[in-house]
């Protein structure tokens, strides 16, 4: 079977759109109303959604990702619980899903195990921050992850020779940061992702897409003249956590969201 990942960018790349990444924090503000979340995005037309699995320690996260890991861990979300809101949502939904999470929630879990119970659960792909693709390569235990496509970072800090590297091995999408530091909409994208996609871009034929600090749908629309897509993640973890206690936050975050997708979808 095909990943789900690898047939929606070919189907973009027929009707010459670009792809709305979505990020969420799993289980934000609890289990319930984040599959609400979940299948809102998928309905108002996120194309891959990220779900961030809560973690104690989100060192590469800002302080909205934080706060969003903190209330879906009091909420009693855990890796077990991820596979549960996964395969709740695969219900009814076939949006592409891929984890976004630090190895030692997944490592503790069992790597081999995880990744096979997220793939039969419905995932698609997993990004790794902080488990360097080079780092896996000498563990033979982390050799045996390939139920799930992993995606790459690649930094406008990242050295030639290893962006080289991460390009060739990449998988399903390269998610290029916008800028460097931890996650959160405040700082807008650098000036120089134009020319940093475009070298990424003669290494491989794996889409890119761009994020970090797209807040608005003039900066979606202006990434998306040169990136295979955009991906939105505290602007969207921001909204759900003005409105957790709102019983329409699904409404709201479409009302937010719905804009930002019209914008890269027509640019």
């Amino acid at each position: 079977m095909a990943n789900r990942i690898d047939t929606t960018f070919a189907r973009l790349r027929e009707q010459n759109r670009k792809a709305f990444v979505a990020y969420v924090a799993g289980g934000d503000p609890d289990f319930d109303r984040s599959l609400e979340i979940m299948c809102t995005l998928s309905d108002a037309g996120a194309d891959i959604i990220e779900v961030g699995i809560p973690f104690s320690d989100p060192m590469a996260d800002g302080i909205v990702n934080q706060l969003a890991a903190d209330r879906a861990l009091k909420s009693g979300m855990n890796s077990h619980r991820i596979i549960d809101l996964i395969k709740a949502f695969r219900k009814t939904r076939d949006t592409p899903l891929v984890l976004f999470t630090y190895l030692n929630p997944i490592y503790a879990y069992g790597f081999e195990a995880f990744h096979n119970d997220a793939a039969a659960a419905g995932a698609d792909g997993i990004l790794l921050l902080d488990l360097p693709p080079s780092q896996a390569a000498i563990n033979p235990e982390f050799l045996h992850g390939e139920a799930l496509h992993h995606i790459h970072l690649i930094a406008p800090t990242t050295p030639p020779a290893r962006r080289k590297s991460l390009a060739e091995s990449s998988q399903g999408f390269i998610y290029a940061l916008s800028r460097t530091g931890v996650t959160g909409a405040h700082s807008a994208p650098s000036e120089s992702i134009e020319t940093q996609v475009a070298e990424i871009r003669e290494m491989t034929n794996t889409p890119i897409c761009v994020g970090f600090g797209i807040t608005t749908p003039e900066q979606a629309a202006q990434l998306a003249g040169y990136a295979d897509g955009i991906i939105v993640g505290s602007a969207i973890v921001r909204k759900i956590q003005e409105n957790s206690n709102d019983p329409n936050v699904a409404k709201k975050l479409k009302d937010f969201v719905t804009p930002l997708i019209k914008a890269i979808h027509v640019a």
